[in-house]
């Protein structure tokens, strides 16, 4: 099908934002978020938010929708996209989707089961429970509750296991019951999708050096601003990388040190995770491209990408 939508993924630290920013300067495009921690208000710092100054001129979705204390779930983005994706089209603009949350981008490309009515309380009383359970018990858990999704949800850490054991527990049907018999919450967007590669060694280089351009940039003053406000490491946004370890260290119960160790060792192995996802659950048809090739010859790259398939869909008769 003609591709609606331009989807650049990639691991933490492969320069999405950059070369997103780009290339809808140059397609006339719309960027829609696709990162699970940034749609968090007041958490800009340790989620890497994309700056209002160079976001300037490049209208942006999928930013500050929610407090920490709140839920974003993969099916209410894709629910959210598909918002703004047609409201971008409507205005005859390219919606680009630029993020490393995978399972954001598969909620789009393959819409996910309509949600069951959950009580929110309930919820987030057993989110607080379960938040406070060691890892390896968490994963027992799981392999009891939904063994057809525990590698998939201990791959995906401890949110994932956490999103794995309230749907049993809160409904008595597993998750995997509820991808298998629940109906789409709504159709599949058609989208070429480009993947940004990076090598390991690499990688770590950069991660390590962000945790220290964040430091600089005010991180503490940050977690500690949030802390302030009441929010605490039992609340959704409070669980991304870095922000549970900080707190520790501002409350005395570690050195900063560790802490930010702990934060680097943390954003590497959420690294490693996305890739072993890009490199299984990606369409057959995504784009694979090397960091190597420079900002620039990836933007001129992905642009003629585009335009090419964008033509050949349309000349063979396959346009949507």
């Amino acid at each position: 099908m003609r591709p609606r939508v331009l989807a650049l993924t990639g691991p933490t630290t492969s320069g999405k934002t950059a070369v997103g920013l780009a290339l809808a300067r140059r397609l006339g495009g719309e960027i829609i978020s696709m990162d699970s921690r940034q749609v968090y208000r007041g958490m800009d710092i340790g989620t890497d938010k994309v700056r209002a100054d160079e976001r300037r001129g490049v209208p942006h979705y999928g930013l500050d929708l929610v407090d920490p204390d709140e839920r974003y779930s993969a099916g209410r983005f894709a629910r959210d996209a598909r918002t703004w994706i047609a409201e971008i089209e409507q205005r005859g603009h390219l919606p680009v989707l630029v993020g490393g949350t995978g399972f954001f981008l598969r909620a789009v490309l393959t819409p996910i089961f309509q949600e069951p009515p959950l009580d929110a309380e309930r919820r987030r009383r057993l989110r607080a429970w379960l938040g406070a359970r060691p890892l390896d018990l968490l994963e027992r858990w799981v392999g009891r509750l939904d063994p057809d999704r525990a590698a998939l949800a201990v791959e995906g850490g401890r949110q994932r296991l956490l999103r794995t054991l309230e749907v049993p527990l809160l409904t008595g049907r597993s998750l995997s019951w509820w991808h298998r018999e629940a109906p789409s919450d709504g159709p599949a967007v058609p989208a070429l999708v480009v993947c940004l590669e990076c090598e390991r060694d690499e990688l770590d280089r950069r991660i390590d050096a962000r945790v220290s351009r964040m430091v600089e940039r005010g991180f503490l003053d940050e977690v500690r601003g949030l802390m302030d406000r009441g929010y605490d490491a039992a609340d959704p946004g409070m669980s991304g990388t870095g922000y549970r370890e900080v707190a520790e260290a501002l409350e005395g119960r570690r050195s900063l040190d560790d802490a930010l160790d702990e934060m680097r060792r943390q954003t590497r192995r959420y690294a490693r995770r996305q890739l072993t996802w890009f490199r299984n659950q990606l369409p057959d048809d995504a784009v694979r491209l090397d960091v190597n090739l420079g900002a620039e010859a990836l933007v001129e790259r992905i642009e003629a990408l585009w335009k090419e398939r964008r033509t050949t869909t349309t000349a063979t008769g396959n346009d949507a």
